[in-house]
């Protein structure tokens, strides 16, 4: 019986989860220039995008929406498809060899995402990297209307109830500006970065809705 064929040499070379976690401890991040590119570009904003725990607000459409909770919400359920989700559009950074990283890094424990179902069917979600207290968002999609903010509103929970001190977007936009995302200066961003990574914290939630 001839032996399965290997196919190691097909696999994308991954980032090492350790390279990938003294980045981020160092404010730093990967992005390809396409879903094939197999090379990696690191940045660092000069103007970092952050969501300020205590500052998170949706509008009153969507707090109608998890009240009602015609969904299902995950943690940790579904990492690949998620990513595969964010990845999912004609113009992207995240390619195949930052989703095979992420995925080595999610195994350890430092990569996380949270998931919304709506009849067994994957409809939004958010993922990113932890370290200590600091959660790095990186990316979030959606299917049905709304639902990615309703993923927001549970990574929030999940950050609050965890015990998180900062929670990275890496740039401001106008639409992160509708959730409470404010820009500030690398210093003040260096010196929150610190201040979290001195405590711990815990990314966790259970299936269901609040």
């Amino acid at each position: 019986m001839p032996e399965a064929p290997d196919n190691r040499e097909n696999q994308p070379r991954i980032i090492p989860p350790e390279i990938l976690l003294q980045a981020y401890a160092q404010g730093i991040f990967p992005m390809a220039d396409s879903r094939d590119d197999s090379e990696i570009n690191w940045y660092s904003a000069r103007r970092r995008g952050i969501i300020p725990l205590e500052e998170f607000r949706v509008s009153k459409k969507v707090q109608r929406l998890i009240r009602k909770k015609p969904y299902r919400w995950t943690v940790n359920e579904d990492f690949r498809g998620v990513m595969e989700g964010c990845a999912d559009r004609d113009s992207t950074w995240i390619s195949d060899r930052i989703i095979a990283s992420f995925e080595a890094l999610h195994e350890l424990g430092h990569a996380h995402s949270v998931e919304i179902w709506q009849d067994d069917r994957l409809v939004a979600g958010v993922y990113g990297a932890s370290l200590r207290a600091a959660f790095f968002a990186e990316s979030m999609f959606q299917r049905a209307p709304e639902m990615g903010k309703v993923a927001l509103w549970h990574c929030h929970q999940v950050l609050v109830d965890g015990g998180f001190r900062l929670w990275d977007v890496q740039f401001h936009t106008t639409h992160l500006a509708r959730f409470g995302c404010r820009e500030i200066g690398a210093k003040e961003y260096r010196r929150l970065l610190a201040k979290a990574l001195r405590q711990n914290a815990r990314f966790a939630g259970s299936e269901g809705a609040f």
